[in-house]
This record gives C-alpha cells, sequence and structure tokens, in this order.
C-alpha cells in the first residue's frame, strides 16, 4: 500500500511538510493554480529527492481564490491548456533538483469531477496522457475508460481522513462526518481499507473500497501526527508501505 500525501500548497516548504515527508511514500505537490509557489514546488521536491518519496503533479482548476475546490465551467481546451501549463512548470522546478514526476493526481473539485463527469475525464486523459502514465483518482470514477484507452494506469485512491457516504463516495466538506479528526481513528480506518477492502460508512454500512493508495491531506490541522499514526498503523499491521510508481515521465517534447 502506498500512503501519500498533498504538499507544497503554501508559499514556501513549511515544517508540516517536511514531517509529513518522514512518513510517506508519495508526494503530490500542487502546481501553483490553487496554492503553492515555485519555490514550495522546487523545495519539496528537492527533500522529496532527498528522501526517496515518489513525487506526483496535483493539477486543479485555475482558482487560488477557492484553493481549487469550486467546480468551474472551463472549456475543454481551456481546461488542456491549463493541465499542461501546470505539468509543464512542475516539471520546471523538480527537474531542477533531480527528481522526477511519476504520476499525475487532480486536486479539489476537478478531482471530484474526474470521478463523475465523462468529458471532464477525457479531457484530462487528453491534457495528460502523452505527459504521464500513471493517474490518481477515485476508484471506479468516469476517468476508467478514457485512461484505459490512452495507455494510462489509473491508481484507485482512498482517504483514511475523510468520511464515506454508503455509495462510496467522500461526505462533501461541510456536512457532518466530513472529516476525521482524530489521528488514531485515521490509522485504524487506514488499516481496514488496506487489510479488509473497505470501511464503514458515516451511516455506519460497510463500503467496499479498492485502493493502491491511501491520502493525507497535507493543508488540515495536524497532518502530520495523522501521516504518523497512520503509519504507525500501516506498519504495525504487516502491510508493507511503499510507492506505487517509479520514474514514469513520458519525455518533455511529449506532443499535446
Amino acid at each position: 500500500m502506498d500512503l501519500n500525501a498533498d504538499l507544497a500548497e503554501g508559499d514556501e516548504l513549511g515544517a508540516t511538510d517536511l514531517a509529513l515527508l518522514d512518513h510517506v511514500t508519495s508526494a503530490s505537490l500542487a502546481c501553483g493554480f490553487h496554492a503553492g509557489s515555485r519555490q514550495a514546488m522546487r523545495a519539496t521536491a528537492a527533500a522529496c529527492v532527498e528522501r526517496g518519496v515518489s513525487i506526483g503533479a496535483h493539477v486543479s482548476y485555475r482558482d487560488r481564490a477557492g484553493f481549487g475546490r469550486r467546480t468551474l465551467d472551463v472549456a475543454s481546451d481551456r481546461l488542456v491548456a491549463d493541465l499542461v501549463e501546470q505539468w509543464e512548470i512542475l516539471i520546471e522546478e523538480v527537474d531542477a533538483v533531480g527528481g522526477t514526476v511519476s504520476y499525475v493526481k487532480p486536486h479539489g473539485a476537478l478531482y471530484n469531477m474526474l470521478a463523475v463527469d465523462p468529458e471532464v475525464a477525457d479531457t484530462v486523459v487528453r491534457a495528460l496522457a502523452p505527459r504521464c502514465r500513471v493517474l490518481v483518482g477515485l476508484p471506479g470514477g468516469a476517468q476508467a475508460g478514457p485512461a484505459d484507452a490512452a495507455g494510462m494506469v489509473v491508481v484507485p485512491e482512498g482517504f483514511c481522513d475523510r468520511g464515506y457516504d454508503a455509495t462510496g463516495l467522500l461526505v462533501p466538506r461541510g456536512a457532518d462526518g466530513a472529516l476525521v479528526d482524530d489521528p488514531d481513528e485515521a490509522g485504524r480506518r487506514a488499516r481496514s481499507l488496506a487489510l479488509d477492502g473497505g470501511l464503514d460508512a458515516v451511516d455506519g454500512t460497510w463500503v467496499a473500497v479498492d485502493v493502491r493508495t491511501l491520502c493525507i491531506h497535507g493543508d488540515r490541522p495536524g497532518a502530520d501526527l495523522h501521516a504518523r499514526a497512520v503509519r504507525h498503523a500501516l506498519d504495525g499491521a504487516g502491510v508493507e508501505v511503499r510507492a506505487f510508481a517509479g520514474p514514469t515521465r513520458a519525455p518533455a517534447d511529449a506532443p499535446a
């Protein structure tokens, strides 16, 4: 099982990001459109390289005011251009410290739309398949068909610090049960996802969730405590924690 965190969402590399990197095996770096800066990207990438943590591109809608968590109506060609721009920005900063971008994981509203909107899924795959062969998303989402046709591997992701509803979708932020605040509870949920293939939804029903990577949100208070508790729970349960992706980035001159 891989353990990933969403990082580089500040203007510079912070203490919490560094603490998270001591526990995770993959890090999805913000590319500046919802948060972050080139300085934060480069410093976080350097810390990942030093620790052997796999690096991913955390692309989003162009929405710093809403932290990328607002669903925007963006024309397909405009979204393609935005995604390619973010990818190229991150590549420059990661290349500068000798690293490699191994996967792509959309952020926030774009991540959710990728799972339910076939047009958005087609657009994301069209933009990124020539550049990257590994895409992280919700299990069974709309991205599966287009990604497979384009030769991308979809890595299904679970969330040990978020609540699920009875259908297997994440509870919307702001609703009761959306966030898991107790690090030990996050650890128990991680162990359940890794060993039992699912977890209890907010209404108490069992939900099957087949995943290969677990996410810790780096922007939440106490994210490093959650990461430590989750890693301790997985290690204690005998789960091998390792990155799902190696250096699989396509050539920089890949076609649009």
